[in-house]
């Protein structure tokens, strides 16, 4: 099946944000309490399997910049406004386009269905760094009223550091509300045919298990790599717009810090 325009900047968006949020990530931890300026150019190229039925997965590349000071975080389509500190507690205000939905015309399955747009989340986010591991709440809502939903987001990842290979396992759970789930995996009855039965979403919780590996070419220079795999609720799964129980993605790149 072709591959269709939304598609590609829907996978654009996907890739873009969590690519940005890996090469942050990737700076030297000398530089990490620095007030200054901090730019990041690259390239990354990956892949996202969704779990719509018909949906054809293909690998993309895309340019990569990232930057940071001591007031604000740009990746991609986000932004975060640093708010201050508290012991060892951090905290937020964000902002972020995000591409989920599709088209009628980006599955053979979704003829007959009404497009579900993507839109900017709002929200915050305080982040614990300590002894143990990195830990972080996020609770966002959408600003665009498109689903009128919200998701809250527990995380936690750790760092390991093998000489120049820099290794961070995360675990992240992500609930999401009724109105996000059925506007993105529910079929109205408007909607519904003899092969697709009407469906309401109900709220759930999406289990994600990722990794990050990036090696340090030279103090500017690092390549990494970025896989992600997510065990989606019962919620998403029982939808007649799903054929899969989980989504994954794959990244791989190269930053240039300067």
């Amino acid at each position: 099946m072709q591959v269709k325009t939304k598609l590609v900047v829907r996978s654009l968006v996907f890739l873009v944000v969590n690519s940005m949020v890996a090469s942050l990530a990737l700076a030297d931890s000398s530089h990490e309490n620095s007030n200054a300026s901090k730019w990041g150019v690259g390239i990354f190229a990956g892949s996202e399997k969704t779990p719509y039925k018909g949906f054809d997965n293909k690998a993309e590349v895309f340019p990569m910049l990232t930057y940071e000071n001591q007031w604000v975080r740009v990746f991609g389509p986000s932004v975060d406004v640093k708010m201050g500190r508290a012991g060892p507690f951090s905290f937020e205000l964000t902002a972020k386009y995000s591409g989920e939905g599709y088209e009628a015309g980006d599955s053979s399955y979704l003829q007959g269905m009404d497009t579900r747009e993507g839109g900017i989340w709002l929200g915050g986010r305080v982040n614990w760094k300590n002894e143990v591991a990195n830990l972080s709440a996020e609770l966002l809502a959408d600003g665009s009223g498109n689903s009128k939903g919200q998701q809250f987001k527990l995380g936690v990842n750790r760092h390991f550091q093998l000489g120049a290979v820099n290794l961070v396992p995360r675990l992240v759970i992500n609930w999401q509300d009724q109105k996000y789930v059925d506007y993105y995996y529910g079929v109205k009855a408007t909607e519904a045919n003899a092969g697709r039965a009407a469906y309401v979403g109900e709220s759930g919780a999406s289990t994600e298990l990722g990794l990050r590996v990036s090696y340090l070419l030279a103090p500017t220079h690092t390549v990494f790599l970025d896989m992600s795999a997510t065990a989606l609720p019962t919620s998403i799964k029982n939808s007649p717009l799903v054929d899969s129980n989980t989504k994954s993605a794959v990244r791989v790149g190269y930053l240039y810090s300067f």
